[in-house]
């Protein structure tokens, strides 16, 4: 009985954890039209009354950026992340082999990774931000620090999911479906 209601949490917690990746993935989402429109704005200007801005073309960047952190947790929980799928998507591969090699993925590569890459990237924000680093180029923005604490955010967000995935996988693998 002990064990079905540690399962039965566990699931939970994995439900909550994929509605908070859902919510990231959404919110990411508008950034990408914001981008688009900086970036024709950008365009229009450069192109049309030959004036550019080093802040829009940092800025154009540090959207990018963003996207591409916050957005990867809300990619594996849609299953949209770069694999090879020679071997995953196979004949031979059925969904208990597929849940172990995600299960294996997830707590030997992706969960330390995570970890590596917040603990390295603390250090280098902390010291961006008591430097209030900016832009070397003249006329760029300010406070570097705000887009460097993306990387420790967007990948604390992917851990969060790769937790979601392992208990999902567990659950796949131990015949319950979460």
């Amino acid at each position: 009985m002990h064990i079905k209601t540690t399962l039965r949490l566990l699931n939970q917690l994995s439900v909550r954890l994929e509605q908070f990746s859902e919510c990231t993935g959404k919110l990411v989402s508008w950034l990408v039209l914001v981008m688009v429109l900086l970036v024709s704005y950008d365009v229009a200007m450069r192109y049309f009354f030959q004036s550019g801005s080093v802040a829009l073309q940092e800025m154009e960047w540090h959207l990018f950026s963003l996207i591409f952190l916050i957005g990867a947790s809300y990619t594996l929980k849609h299953d949209d992340h770069v694999r090879l799928d020679l071997f995953y998507k196979s004949k031979f591969m059925d969904d208990r082999r597929r849940a172990w090699v995600d299960l294996f993925g997830s707590i030997f590569l992706l969960i330390p990774f995570c970890i590596l890459i917040i603990s390295s990237a603390w250090p280098f924000v902390v010291q961006s931000y008591i430097h209030l680093e900016g832009s070397p180029d003249p006329g760029g923005l300010p406070y570097r620090w705000i887009l460097k604490a993306s990387i420790p955010l967007g990948f604390t967000f992917l851990l969060l999911q790769g937790i979601a995935d392992i208990v999902k996988n567990l659950s796949t693998l131990l015949g319950k479906d979460t």
